[in-house]
């Protein structure tokens, strides 16, 4: 049995005692360990979250992060404060600077810990290739084919060969649950885009996807894409279910919803799902 609990998110349960945050955080339990996706904007909100969720950071086996953006690595320290080399799994991208524009000033949006730091206080495993963190939990490993738009901002850029260039995305991954009846995506940002993300999973491994959490960067998309995206889901994945937040957006939302009904349904903190 595998269980996935969303500790951080923009939103939260009604009439929960969780604080939300822009970010987003999952807790994955299974018969080997336990692992995190992700730590939130915070260290304050993921360590009350997991306090009021019963879930105990010194229980965890594995880290893995999606991407360096703030929003998804912002309570790194308050983990590691708990564990000193616990398991950290990422793109070898991860340690690369990044950057926001806004009013004209370019603004770090980057790891909140210094490289030398991370690689002292844990057990950095970076890694192009999918990398396992159990026995039926793995990372996607990088997302290199795009055919399919990405999760892209206009905002977003590094600073290499002393040039500002758009960020191109190259630390995104995805997580990976085998169940007895598929595959579970869990999604931090998608920045590499949903639908390239599934085409390489699909490119790894022939099984059918399950069910799609998370972050799927969809705010920005206009009516013409999502109404692709939905048609893909149905003809080449089967209408896997479907547990979004944090960037996916309302008009996403809304047009899944549309789109597959009940197979759809909100992810905010709080949320607990179960796969055997």
């Amino acid at each position: 049995m595998k269980k996935v609990i969303c500790v951080v998110d923009n939103t939260v349960q009604r009439s929960s005692r969780l604080w939300g945050e822009h970010g987003v955080a999952f807790w994955i339990e299974t018969d080997h360990g336990c692992a995190l996706f992700d730590t939130g904007q915070s260290g304050a909100v993921l360590s009350h979250n997991l306090e009021v969720l019963g879930l105990r950071p010194q229980d965890l086996n594995a880290l893995a992060l999606s991407h360096a953006h703030h929003d998804h690595t912002g309570g790194v320290r308050m983990v590691l404060s708990y564990h000193h080399g616990l398991p950290v799994y990422a793109n070898p991208d991860l340690l690369r600077s990044r950057y926001s524009l806004h009013a004209a000033e370019y603004q770090s949006i980057g790891l909140p810990i210094s490289s030398e730091a991370l690689v002292q206080q844990t057990d950095l495993r970076l890694s192009d290739s999918p990398s396992e963190l159990l026995p039926g939990l793995w990372t996607t490993g990088k997302i290199g084919e795009r055919l399919e738009p990405e999760g892209r901002s206009p905002n977003h850029f590094i600073h290499t060969e002393g040039e500002w260039r758009p960020d191109p995305y190259d630390d995104d991954m995805s997580l990976v649950i085998d169940i007895q009846d598929g595959l579970v995506i869990i999604c931090g940002c998608c920045h590499a885009g949903l639908l390239n993300t599934l085409a390489h999973v699909r490119r790894k491994s022939q099984r059918p996807i399950f069910a799609i959490l998370g972050g799927t960067h969809l705010a920005t998309a206009d009516e013409t894409n999502l109404e692709h995206i939905a048609n893909v889901l149905r003809e080449q994945y089967g209408a896997p279910y479907f547990y979004p937040n944090h960037c996916t957006g309302e008009l996403a939302y809304v047009a899944m919803v549309n789109a597959f009904g009940n197979r759809v349904k909100p992810c905010p903190a709080g949320t607990m799902l179960t796969f055997h």
